[in-house]
This record gives C-alpha cells, structure tokens and sequence, in this order.
C-alpha cells in the first residue's frame, strides 16, 4: 500500500497543475476582466449581477479611489472597452497594480509558486487576504455541506437497504414514489416553498428566515447555541437534502439487490445464518463499496453543489455565493484560489477513500493496480 500511496501523492502534482493551467487559460480568452471592472465602475456602465467593489485594497483598486486618479486624456487606442476618455498612463498603472503588466505565462508561473506555500495573495476588490476571505464564509458552506452529507447517508442507506430487501412490496412502492417526487423538484423551489409555510412567509413562523445563528447567539447558554444553530439550519438542510436522499437511496438499494441474488447469499442462507448476518455480515461489505465510491464526489459537492440559491435564499453568506460574486465581479485571486484549495482537497479525500476501501473489503489490493 506504501508504493501505491507514494504514487498517487506524485500523480496529484501534475493532476492539480493541470487543473490550474486549464483553468487559467480558459479565464485568459474570457471577456471582461478586472481592469475593465473599474473601468465599468468609472464610466457607469457596470451591469454585473452583483457589485461590492469599495476601496482598493492590497492588490486591487476600487472605483472609488481610482476616479479619483483617471484623467481626462483620450485613450481610444486602449483595448480595454469603455475606456475612452481615461488616461492611457491610468490604465497602465491598473493593469500593474493587478499584476497585468507582466506576460499570462509569467503571471501563471508566479501564482502557482506563492500557491506552493499557500500565498493566495488579496482579493482585487476588499481590503481583505483571501484566505481570511475563505475563512469567514465557510462556517456556512462547512455546516450545510457536512450536516447535508451526513443526513444524506444516515437516511439513505438504511433506507436504501430496507427498499431492497422488501423491493416490489408496497413499502418500496410508495417510498420510490416520494423519492422521485422529492427528486423532480428543484431545491430553491422548496427552499421558497419552506419560507412560504414555515419561517413567516404566508403562514406560520417557526423557524428563522435568514442567518446561520439569531443576532444575540454570543449571549446564549452552550446548549441555547447548540438548539439555535440547528433551528437556522433545519430549512436550509430540508432543501438541500430531498434531492441527494433519492439518489443515494436507489443507488443503495440496487447495490444491494445485486449482492443479494448472488451465489455467496445463497450458501450463507444454507448453512442456516440468521438473515441479519447474511445481510450486514456479508452482503453489506460488498454493497458498500459502490458507495464509497462515491464519497469523495458528495464531500466536495456538498460545499458546492446546489448551494448557492439555497445560500442566496436564505441569505446565509458562504462560499457558493462567495465564488459567484467574484467569478462575476472577475476577482481572480479569490476564484483561483478557491479552484486550487477544493481541488487539492478532492484529490486527498479520493486517496482517503482507497484507504477506506481496504478497510470495509481487505481483498481489494491496490499495490497490484495500475495508477
């Protein structure tokens, strides 16, 4: 398991680079970027989905300050859009000041190496390093993300198990059908329809609309803290959730109806083991690896996946709307490193779950495998 360990971790190198060269070329043909923010932001011709440029701090300028520096000299020849009537020598400084100046191989090479002893810079836009910018927004994403994965597996693997031992009863009938009900509606579309009958909307108001904890959660006791987190969280993860059960629950069920037709079953019923230990002593180890599998996709999904309109809706401010306000507002830093920093971690929970692999079936071999 040594050799095949060491080879993964050296197959991440090249893997996370490539992720970011992709990713950073792409960014280069995309249009806009965060010299034309300002300039957008000068001329009055923002129209971006959000706006929360302020004052230019670190790397970047705001608007604000920098209105204050563009003259009134033409700069038709620029190539940036909207920028006629500024001073070329403004537009020069700018393109400096986000690190334009230099050549898109430079800047690449430069930012992968400040990334190798995780210096992800400041955002363009906020006074702010990026990585104190990550760490006020993943409260939120770390509690629907976990909170999300773990009822999602908690609930849909005895379910999943239960449907297939009864499968084709009515249990596994009626439970197929609100699963796929569940399924075809959109989250934000039960996330609306939750704040309508339960947080004030039309009817009752048992839970709160917004925020992950109420304005005076410092003053609580530890166990007021504890009930008023989980109370802001209940709706959130309702929404979030219903999708994710339907398909763990039939990928559960259908793994287990595989291993229960198979021959080992058989002979274990023969020799006269009690179902229970047919079914968790046997059958559940086999079934189970289809869904580990699985696991490294949902971990990293559930900070993301789905989260956004659901974070928007109940104006909690985690990463999802984080990285969609600076993909439009173009703050690069902060897109960057939140690509390298997930991708890195995908890459680490996928060599986690081999691990977990051996552990839940000690055949499995990987040292013989091919990386």
């Amino acid at each position: 398991m040594g050799a095949y360990l060491l080879k993964r971790i050296l197959l991440m190198i090249p893997t996370l680079f490539g992720i970011m060269l992709i990713s950073f070329t792409i960014i280069q043909f995309a249009p806009g970027g965060p010299v034309e923010r300002v300039i957008a932001q000068l001329t009055g011709t923002d129209s971006a989905a959000t706006s929360r440029i302020g004052g230019g701090g670190g790397d970047g300028m705001g608007a604000g300050g920098a209105s204050q520096q563009a003259g009134g000299a033409d700069a038709s020849s620029s190539r940036y859009r909207g920028a006629q009537g500024l001073d070329p020598e403004f537009i020069k400084q700018l393109e400096k000041q986000f690190g334009f100046d230099k050549p898109a191989h430079e800047r690449f090479f430069l930012m992968m190496k400040n990334y190798l002893t995780f210096d992800f810079g400041k955002s363009y836009f906020r006074d702010i390093s990026v990585l104190q910018l990550i760490k006020e927004k993943l409260p939120v994403s770390v509690s629907l993300g976990v909170w999300m994965m773990l009822l999602t597996y908690l609930i849909s693997i005895p379910l999943g198990i239960r449907k297939a031992v009864h499968d084709g009863e009515p249990f596994d009938t009626w439970t197929s059908g609100l699963l796929v009900v569940g399924y075809a509606i959109p989250g934000f579309l039960i996330a609306v329809l939750l704040l309508i009958l339960f947080a004030g909307g039309s009817f009752v108001q048992w839970f709160p609309s917004r925020g992950l904890t109420s304005d005076n959660w410092v003053h609580f006791s530890l166990w007021g803290k504890i009930v008023d987190y989980f109370w802001h969280l209940t709706l959130p993860l309702i929404a979030l959730a219903l999708g994710a059960f339907t398909t763990m629950a039939f990928l559960t069920k259908n793994s287990f109806l595989d291993e229960i037709r198979k021959q080992y079953v058989m002979t274990a019923r023969a020799k006269g083991l009690a179902e229970g230990q047919v079914l968790y002593g046997h059958v559940f180890r086999n079934a189970m690896l289809l869904i580990i599998a699985g696991f490294p996709g949902a971990f990293i999904g559930a900070f993301f996946s789905g989260a956004l309109l659901i974070e928007t809706i109940f104006s909690l401010d985690g990463l999802g709307l984080l990285s969609f306000e600076s993909i439009i507002n173009r703050d690069y830093p902060v897109v960057f490193a939140t690509l390298f920093i997930f991708s890195l971690l995908g890459l680490v929970v996928n060599l986690i779950s081999d691990f977990v692999y051996t552990l839940v079936d000690p055949r499995i071999d990987f040292e013989s495998r091919e990386v």
